[in-house]
């Protein structure tokens, strides 16, 4: 998985009844693009983040980087 700032990361709930979040990349820390990346959440929390199965990495000049706007 790859990302440069401005992508948006979507997380989707891992339960059912779960949320799906998202967020900016605002910084990226691993080599080459890659992981963990620093995340600001639509809620406007900021956090490390080491994405698993369940995320996807939305470019930033996609129409889909928001969805439901």
């Amino acid at each position: 998985m790859q990302a440069a700032v401005g992508d948006r990361l979507v997380v989707h709930g891992a339960v059912v009844g779960e949320h799906e979040r998202q967020g900016e990349i605002i910084e990226v820390r691993g080599p080459g693009g890659g992981p963990p990346f620093m995340v600001r959440f639509d809620d406007g929390h900021e956090a490390l983040v080491f994405p698993g199965p369940d995320a996807v990495v939305v470019p930033a000049h996609s129409g889909a980087a928001r969805a439901g706007s």
